[in-house]
């Protein structure tokens, strides 16, 4: 038997491949499914099924198209509601893969339609679970993500009575060296205390695991409720669409339009620049958000860009161009690019540099903007004055900000401020918006 974890930094997203003598089974594969066929090749197996442990809410699943190409069978739980070819995968359900199995658990808690997948080995061995968004390493799933889409919607706190009972009476009840295999690590906003480590044993959560220790149901729900991570904008489109089935990754990606680097842009439309900010600042167009290239561009751009809201994507070369395509693609945003360009002649705007020794002795002359999330600040924050407005929210809370005062925003290390001054500096031109950026690691949090 071969387990191969595919792993993706930029949606800190784990899927998998399961081969036994010629035959593999994909689990809650990414949306471009090559990686998979390539694996498949490597290992002269042929993929037969495609298993989904819930719809997902951050990334785009290649499971319809993987079905398509390869006539693999996807199994997903009659929960889902899932409107694609599929078999149901629940309770008592078994995958024969030549001499092992799959068997189905349903373990609703990070939503209603989720499943885990226990491997039973050649030796009739239970050896592996594969645990989706169930069970991470260090975490369990967070449980108010379904409270207003998918096939079964439920309130947060009815999902975290259920993720109780799941984990009580159904994880923690295996043997404690079955190997955990989640669908996600550290940086995802599926849980909010994952382990840099990126598969585990259930003997090993059993001792380590927060929401695995002792405590009552009242006390669970309380303690996974609280400090959940925001939710991007883009996370219920994105459980629909996974409903549903997503089409071809290459195709889709090759139908975004290249624009010439002089065409004339729709005004109103949004223009994502994906430059280093350092270029950016140097001449860009106006309006324009920088939303640099990399590891969580696609979460950023999902939270800023609501679902089906048309954008520019701008980039400084086509290899970089067709990278940033295929990272929008990933949470089903290629749809939105109105067009895909290399930065015009005409990107003639520039931003200023901050007097940092001013800003340090005379804080009080400018208005900070803090744009780090809530579960941040809520520690303290940096600058007592200091107005809060988290990343995903400034474009709708721009009328918030005072325009006396020249603005200075800050992140906690100059990724998102850098994207926070480019917002505020399209809609504000009457004073200096400045970015504090890296610089902000040299003042202490007030707590």
């Amino acid at each position: 038997m071969i387990i191969q974890q595919f792993y993706d930094k930029g949606l800190a997203h784990g899927s998998y491949a399961l081969i036994r003598t010629g035959k593999m089974i994909v689990i809650d594969p990414a949306r471009d499914p090559q990686p998979y066929y390539d694996f498949a090749a490597q290992h002269d197996a042929d993929i037969v099924g495609v298993i989904e442990t819930h719809p997902h809410a951050d990334f785009v699943s290649s499971h319809l198209e993987i079905h398509q190409t390869t006539g693999a069978v996807i199994y997903s739980s009659k929960l889902t509601g899932a409107e694609y070819p599929h078999e149901s995968f629940d309770d008592g359900d078994v995958i024969q893969l030549n001499d092992i199995k799959l068997k189905a658990i349903n373990t609703p808690g990070h939503s209603p339609d989720s499943i885990c997948i226990l491997v039973e080995d050649e030796e009739g061995t239970e050896s592996a679970i594969f645990t989706g968004d169930t069970l991470f390493v260090g975490d369990v799933g967070r449980p108010d993500l379904r409270e207003n889409v998918g096939n079964i919607t439920a309130k947060k706190e009815e999902l975290a009575r259920q993720m109780y009972a799941s984990t009580r009476s159904k994880l923690m009840n295996l043997p404690h060296n079955v190997i955990v295999y989640p669908a996600h690590g550290p940086g995802s906003l599926c849980g909010k205390n994952m382990s840099p480590d990126l598969q585990s044993t259930i003997g090993r959560e059993l001792r380590e695991n927060y929401a695995l220790q002792l405590m009552d149901e009242l006390q669970f729900v309380k303690t996974l409720i609280a400090d959940q991570p925001f939710v991007p904008k883009y996370f219920g489109h994105d459980v629909e669409l996974n409903k549903k089935g997503a089409p071809s990754f290459k195709n889709s990606v090759e139908s975004v339009l290249k624009l010439n680097e002089n065409a004339v842009l729709e005004k109103g439309v949004l223009i994502i620049d994906t430059r280093p900010k350092l270029d950016f600042r140097k001449g860009y167009l106006k309006g324009a958000i920088n939303l640099q290239n990399g590891e969580k561009f696609e979460t950023w751009l999902g939270s800023i860009v609501n679902p089906g809201e048309p954008f520019y994507l701008v980039a400084a070369d086509e290899a970089e161009l067709d990278m940033m395509i295929k990272k929008a693609a990933k949470i089903g945003y290629e749809k939105n690019i109105k067009g895909a360009l290399l930065i015009p002649a005409s990107a003639t705007e520039t931003m200023s540099d901050l007097d940092l020794s001013d800003f340090t002795n005379h804080t009080d002359s400018y208005t900070v903007i803090d744009v780090r999330n809530d579960t941040e600040t809520a520690e303290g924050l940096i600058f007592k004055n200091a107005i809060t407005i988290p990343l995903p929210q400034l474009r709708e809370r721009i009328n918030e900000i005072p325009t006396d005062k020249p603005i200075v925003v800050h992140c906690a290390a100059g990724y998102r401020s850098a994207a926070g001054v480019s917002i505020i500096k399209g809609d504000i031109d009457t004073v200096p918006v400045y970015d504090l950026g890296e610089a902000v690691t040299n003042f202490a949090v007030n707590s």
